[in-house]
């Protein structure tokens, strides 16, 4: 009998313990299935949060684009207007014994100029409307294309009618170096696709320093630093991610265009930044102001 109970009390610790064990273990796979789910409300939130800007930033560049079309129609208007108001007058004019055959002639010259001038003007607006809505597309794709990327090391923005890319000098080179840390290289990549994609843009590379001066070797000052910077930058996105060399400018400004003055370790490192400027093909933009340009 004795023996029998032994067996029992064994037979019940053995399951007891059996019980805590999995006990224990759907305890530790529900912990880490809460903690799944935490990380994954935290990266839904972060998508939801950068998607909220990106549609603030297409609803400014939308109403922004509104505008101009209604100051467009406006100017039309205004034009049609005084067309129609000269043609009627014209036509009065030409039954008074007054005006001559050779006044009427110079009045119908300057309304061709005034017809001339006007579709110069639609021209130079629809131009102008389409570099914005090019800019628009760009800002656009290059955030969602660097979304990853911390605000500190790139920003993007639209300044004077081109579009900004400014890359922070800690994320592409060590202090006083022209040579691009390796894991910069991926950024340089992410904005390479965009450009290789807009075939009809040029792009200049600005490179800037802060005010502290620099003697090396190899570099005579800040303003050769900047120089440098600005090459290095033009090189990897030509021979590493096929950027066309003949669309690209290269240059430094030195310490001579600062964001902010040199007044604190902080601001000195808005200052050490290289930008990527991305311009319609001048040119092509300029002709409009000329006429007959291309005839």
């Amino acid at each position: 009998m004795r023996n029998t109970l032994v067996a029992v009390a064994m037979l019940f610790v053995l399951g007891s313990c059996a019980s805590k064990k999995k006990l224990l273990s759907a305890e530790n796979k529900a912990n880490e299935i809460q903690l799944q789910l935490d990380k994954a409300r935290a990266d839904l939130n972060d998508c939801d949060s950068r998607t909220a800007g990106l549609n603030n930033d297409l609803k400014l560049k939308n109403d922004e684009l509104t505008s101009k079309n209604a100051k467009l129609k406006e100017m039309q208007d205004q034009i049609d207007f005084l067309k129609k108001n000269n043609n009627n007058l014209l036509d009065r004019m030409s039954d008074l014994s007054v005006i001559s055959k050779e006044g009427s002639e110079s009045i119908k010259k300057s309304l061709a100029m005034m017809d001339a001038q006007g579709t110069q003007i639609r021209d130079l607006n629809q131009s102008i409307q389409r570099k914005d809505s090019l800019n628009m597309a760009l800002v656009l794709n290059l955030k969602r294309s660097l979304q990853d990327v911390s605000d500190e090391d790139v920003q993007i923005e639209v300044k004077k009618g081109v579009v900004y890319v400014s890359l922070s000098d800690k994320m592409l080179f060590r202090s006083g170096s022209s040579v691009i840390n390796t894991q910069a290289e991926s950024v340089l990549g992410k904005v390479a696709k965009i450009l290789n994609d807009y075939k009809d843009i040029e792009i200049l590379i600005e490179g800037h320093t802060d005010n502290v001066p620099i003697s090396t070797e190899k570099v005579a000052d800040n303003w050769d630093l900047s120089v440098l910077r600005a090459t290095s930058v033009a090189r990897t996105l030509q021979k590493k991610y096929g950027v066309e060399p003949v669309r690209m400018i290269a240059g430094g400004r030195g310490e001579y265009l600062p964001k902010v003055d040199n007044n604190s370790a902080a601001n000195r490192s808005l200052n050490r930044r290289t930008e990527i400027i991305i311009t319609p093909k001048l040119d092509q933009f300029f002709n409009l102001y000329t006429p007959n340009a291309g005839k």
